[in-house]
């Protein structure tokens, strides 16, 4: 990806651009990515002239559009190489990872990691499983000989996240499988840091279900995926009830519908599906090879410019997947995060939905810089000018 199709990119996405035209420095993607205009527009007209409800109506306009929906669901799966019977549209990863943690039939021991995502720790404890941590690298990567070591007939789950939303280390996925696999247990994997900036396929990481959001993925906010493999579905009983998730219904019993209509109780997030999907259009016409090279230079040349400064520790692996977390000796990140923001650059600063992490690092927050495919040197450029403005200050 070269530097003029990424600056082209940049203008496709208006939440850039202020209205002097100024462009805004936003370093922030792992928290939420801002929106291409193919995808405002593919829910402006999903709200609009398109609009209507789904699986409900005879008449022409509820047809298409549950047509539409359910084309939707095709797109995505197909994204990370999944069908649509095993794709379940979530309010995002976090009611994905519950409905998982709260519906599987076979509770156990679930091993965690040093890193995982808030979202990827407390459906456990919630729902009642036995919660095992593994331990991390010394770069910050999941260790799975620690992992196999650990593992025993007793767990019947392992969570992972694909990518750290704070290190950006990457999970050796399909070996994670694997080793869940040799004790019996199966492999979540959270893949809201995935998805955006490296290819998926769930067949080839051989996991059982995959996790994501759709704002991290240029996508809308309230919708998310749940993969799961068929038949671990099937075996799975709702944990919502309500309309369009039942067979029928009486005062007595009522049966259920099979996956993935089980999991979507309610009016589903009609224009949020048809958004998402709009997104997995516009990421896989881009293409996540590029993306990734385009977001694995970026966070080399940021981390060449952090490294020579004494008082700045950079967490994480040096090929870090878009992300890159450090620290300045004395200045907490919050204060860095509000210098930055005069100087028109937004990172994100504190623990990341990640305490457990940040105790294991020893720190109380870091300042986290991330990537996305409309991100250039620009960015970095203004980032590192501010940093050297904070150091300044606070000399």
């Amino acid at each position: 990806m070269t530097d003029t199709a990424t600056l082209s990119r940049k203008a496709e996405f208006p939440g850039l651009l202020s209205d002097t035209g100024k462009v805004w420095h936003y370093l922030d993607t792992a928290a939420t990515a801002q929106k291409p205009r193919t995808v405002i527009d593919a829910c402006s007209r999903a709200m609009g002239a398109d609009y209507a409800t789904v699986h409900r109506g005879v008449y022409s306009r509820s047809a298409d559009m549950t047509l539409a929906y359910e084309a939707a669901r095709r797109r995505v799966a197909a994204f990370i190489g999944a069908v649509e019977a095993e794709i379940v549209f979530t309010r995002g990863a976090t009611e994905a990872i519950n409905l998982v943690a709260y519906s599987y039939p076979n509770k156990g021991r679930v091993l965690l990691s040093q890193l995982e995502h808030h979202s990827n720790i407390v459906p456990w404890q919630l729902a009642g499983w036995q919660v095992d941590v593994c331990p991390l690298t010394e770069d910050g990567r999941i260790d799975l000989d620690a992992a196999e070591a650990m593992l025993t007939p007793d767990h019947t789950m392992v969570a992972f996240a694909h990518v750290s939303n704070v290190l950006g280390s990457t999970l050796d996925a399909a070996r994670a499988a694997r080793l869940a696999h040799s004790v019996g247990a199966k492999l979540l994997l959270d893949g809201c840091q995935a998805v955006p900036r490296l290819p998926v396929d769930v067949a080839q990481i051989d996991c059982d279900f995959y996790a994501f959001s759709g704002h991290k993925l240029y996508g809308p906010t309230g919708i998310g995926a749940l993969w799961g493999r068929a038949e671990l579905l099937d075996a799975m009983p709702p944990w919502q009830g309500g309309g369009s998730m039942i067979d029928q219904v009486t005062f007595e019993r009522t049966t259920y519908a099979p996956p993935p209509q089980r999991f979507e109780a309610g009016t589903p997030a009609i224009v949020e599906a048809l958004g998402l999907a709009a997104a997995c259009d516009y990421v896989a016409d881009i293409g996540l090879d590029a993306i990734h090279a385009h977001e694995a230079a970026l966070v080399a040349r940021l981390r060449d410019a952090l490294q020579p400064m004494n008082d700045v520790t950079v967490f994480g692996p040096e090929d870090s997947a878009g992300i890159v977390s450090f620290a300045m000796q004395g200045v907490h990140p919050h204060d860095l995060g509000t210098i930055l923001d005069e100087e028109g650059v937004a990172i994100r600063a504190g623990h990341h939905c990640a305490q457990p992490l940040m105790a294991h690092l020893g720190v109380p927050a870091t300042a986290r810089a991330s990537f996305g495919l409309y991100s250039d040197e620009s960015d970095i450029d203004a980032l590192v000018k501010g940093v050297e403005r904070t150091r300044r200050i606070f000399g």
